[in-house]
C-alpha cells in the first residue's frame, strides 16, 4: 500500500510539473507572439513615417491617421497585397484607375487592388484618394483631430467595419503616433 501511494504521489507531482512547464511554455509562446507583432508595428512606423508626415505638410491629413491605416489596412507590412503589390491601404483598383492590378479575395469575393511601385507611391495615392469630394468634410477638421478623422472616415464610407474608427483610435494611442501629427518638416 505504501509503495502504491508513493507511486501515485510521484506520478502527481510529475503531472503537476508537466503541466506547469506546459503553461509556461505556452504564456511564452504568447508573449513572444506579441512581443513580435509589437515590434512589426513599431518597425513599420520607423520605416513608414517619414513619408506619413511628408504627406500630412503636403495634403492636411493626419500622419497618425495615415499611419494607423497603413498598420491596420497592411497588417504592418505584412500582408500579400503589401509585400507584392506595395498596397499599404487595401485600395481597390475601380474604373477610373489605370495603372497595374492584382485579383486578392477581400471579405469572400474576389477584387481587383492597385498595384503600386513603391510604397511612396502608394502613400501618395491614398492621399490622393482622400482629396476626392466624399471626403471634404475631413479637411475641415484639425491634422491634431486624429478621433475626429477616424470617425469622419467611417462616416464617408472608407471601411465597412463598424469597428474601424476604434481600431485608428486605438492603434494612435497604443503607438503614439499623434505626436507625428505635430513633426514639423524638418523633423523628418
Amino acid at each position: 500500500m505504501k509503495n502504491i501511494l508513493s507511486a501515485v504521489f510521484a506520478v502527481t507531482i510529475a503531472v503537476m510539473f508537466t503541466g506547469c512547464s506546459t503553461s509556461k511554455t505556452v504564456t511564452q509562446s504568447r508573449s513572444t507572439n506579441v512581443t513580435q507583432a509589437r515590434d512589426a508595428y513599431e518597425a513599420y512606423i520607423l520605416s513608414y513615417y517619414p513619408i506619413a508626415v511628408e504627406q500630412m505638410h503636403r495634403h492636411k491629413i493626419p500622419a497618425s491617421i495615415t499611419l494607423a491605416q497603413g498598420l491596420l489596412e497592411s497588417g504592418a507590412g505584412k500582408s500579400t497585397l503589401t509585400r507584392k503589390s506595395n498596397n499599404h491601404f487595401g485600395i481597390k483598383a475601380h474604373n477610373n484607375w489605370r495603372g497595374k492590378t492584382t485579383s486578392t479575395m477581400d471579405n469572400g469575393r474576389m477584387c481587383e487592388f492597385r498595384v503600386y511601385d513603391s510604397a511612396r507611391d502608394s502613400y501618395e495615392d491614398h492621399s490622393q484618394f482622400l482629396l476626392r469630394p466624399r471626403y471634404a468634410a475631413l479637411f475641415k477638421l484639425e491634422t491634431t483631430d486624429y478621433k475626429g478623422w477616424a470617425r469622419g472616415l467611417k462616416k464617408a464610407g472608407y471601411a465597412e467595419d463598424p469597428a474601424y474608427p476604434q481600431k485608428l483610435i486605438s492603434l494612435i494611442e497604443r503607438y503614439r503616433l499623434y505626436e507625428y501629427d505635430g513633426y514639423s518638416k524638418r523633423d523628418v
